[in-house]
C-alpha cells in the first residue's frame, strides 16, 4: 500500500520538542532548548546579565505561549485562526484600513495579510476594494457577517485575557505593560544586531 506524501512527510517530521539526529538518536528540538532553563553548567561562562536575560527572554515567551494558546483555543471556537481574528477585531475597532497599515498594526507581512484576508474574505466576513483616491491603495472592511461574528466572540474574547491577567493585580498589569511597552520601544530604536 502506498503512502500518500502528506503522510510520509508527517511520519518524517520531528515531534514538538524533539528531532533526530544524525546518528539516528532523538535530542531536545532547538526550540525547545531555548525556552528550557539555561543549563547548570553552561558550555560558555555566562555573565549576570546575559543570564538575567536569558531568564527574562523564557519569562517573556512561556507567558507569551500560555496566551497565545488560550486565544487560539477561543477563536478556534468560531472557525477562525489566530490571525483572522486580528483583522477582524482590528477593523471591528478601528474600521475600514488599508492593507499596508492594517499588516503594520497587527505586525504581520503584506503577503501574510493578504493571505489571510483571502481566507475571510471566501468566508464571507471581509471585502476589500481599490481607494478611489489612489487605485494603488486596497481597504479592508468587515460585511455584515463579520460585524455580526466579532460582536458575539470579542466578549468571550476580552473575558479570557482578563481572566489570565488576572494573576497580577491591575497596578502590576499596569506597571508590566509600560515595562514591556518601554522594552520594545527600546529594541525597536536600535540598529540591527550583526
Amino acid at each position: 500500500m502506498r503512502r500518500s506524501p502528506r503522510a510520509s512527510r508527517r511520519d518524517r517530521s520531528p515531534r514538538w520538542g524533539v528531532r533526530s539526529t544524525s546518528d539516528g538518536t532523538r535530542a531536545p528540538h532547538p526550540t525547545v532548548a531555548l525556552l528550557s532553563e539555561p543549563a547548570a553548567a553552561p558550555t560558555q561562562p555566562r555573565t549576570p546579565d546575559e543570564e538575567r536575560a536569558l531568564r527574562l527572554w523564557i519569562a517573556l515567551a512561556r507567558c507569551y505561549a500560555t496566551f497565545a494558546r488560550t486565544v487560539s483555543t477561543r477563536v478556534a471556537e468560531y472557525g477562525l485562526t489566530t490571525p483572522q481574528f486580528g483583522v477582524l477585531e482590528a477593523l471591528y475597532h478601528l474600521g475600514p484600513l488599508p492593507l499596508g497599515e492594517l499588516a503594520a498594526k497587527l505586525l504581520v507581512t503584506g503577503g501574510n495579510i493578504t493571505y489571510v484576508m483571502d481566507r475571510l474574505e471566501e468566508q464571507g466576513l471581509v471585502l476589500r476594494e481599490r481607494s478611489s483616491q489612489d487605485r494603488r491603495v486596497v481597504r479592508a472592511q468587515l460585511t455584515e457577517a463579520g460585524e455580526r461574528l466579532v460582536a458575539k466572540a470579542f466578549p468571550r474574547h476580552a473575558l479570557a485575557i482578563a481572566d489570565l491577567a488576572a494573576e497580577l493585580g491591575p497596578e502590576e498589569q499596569e506597571a508590566l505593560r509600560d515595562l514591556l511597552k518601554r522594552l520594545g520601544k527600546g529594541i525597536a530604536g536600535r540598529p540591527e544586531s550583526p
